[in-house]
């Protein structure tokens, strides 16, 4: 099982009290889901806030799981569900760090670990910063998770071929940014 695989029966066995599957699902999914938080939310401290809530929702509502091969899913929508309920009632951080990257990188960040990282950590953050909420949500949903478009798709509830649609132009302002960032560190 890859870093990308969920087996759902972490869910399964969470619902009959078994801390240990607690700890793996936390493990393999709390990067992701603080991932796909930050890139509705925007907001580093909120995006953790979410997360937390996140896990404690999943571990209640283990027992209402019904296995369809989609923990993913499931996972992600109480998340984005939780997102949405912060952003309506208007429970979000307005502070220094409300446009804080994607890639969570701050300026002591920067300073730690090698100049090359920084930098392609913050082109990274740039780079997503360019797009629309919907088409960060799909990218970063695809890249942490690893969720099929058609899975995007019913998340989102929107059509499969908006989904891949979005996804490629999202892309292709990504690499055209990342591109144009290169060049201008080339002079």
């Amino acid at each position: 099982m890859n870093a990308l695989e969920l087996d759902e029966n972490l869910i399964i066995r969470m619902a009959s009290g078994d801390g240990d599957a607690f700890r793996d699902l936390y493990r393999k999914t709390a990067g992701p889901v603080y991932g796909f938080a930050l890139s509705i939310l925007r907001n580093r401290h909120d995006a953790e806030d979410v997360m937390h809530d996140a896990f404690i929702k999943t571990y209640q509502n283990a027992g209402a799981y019904k296995p369809k091969g989609k923990p993913w899913a499931w996972i992600m929508t109480i998340v984005r569900n939780l997102c949405y309920d912060r952003l309506r009632a208007g429970k979000i951080s307005d502070d220094a760090e409300q446009y804080e990257s994607l890639a969570g990188v701050r300026d002591e960040d920067a300073a730690q670990g090698t100049e090359e990282l920084a930098l392609d950590r913050i082109v990274l953050k740039e780079a997503l910063g360019i797009l629309g909420a919907e088409d960060r949500q799909i990218v970063m949903l695809h890249a942490l998770t690893g969720m099929k478009h058609r899975e995007i798709a019913e998340l989102l509830d929107i059509p499969v071929g908006t989904v891949l649609s979005k996804y490629n132009r999202a892309l292709k302002r990504m690499r055209d940014k990342i591109d144009g960032k290169e060049r201008e560190n080339d002079r």
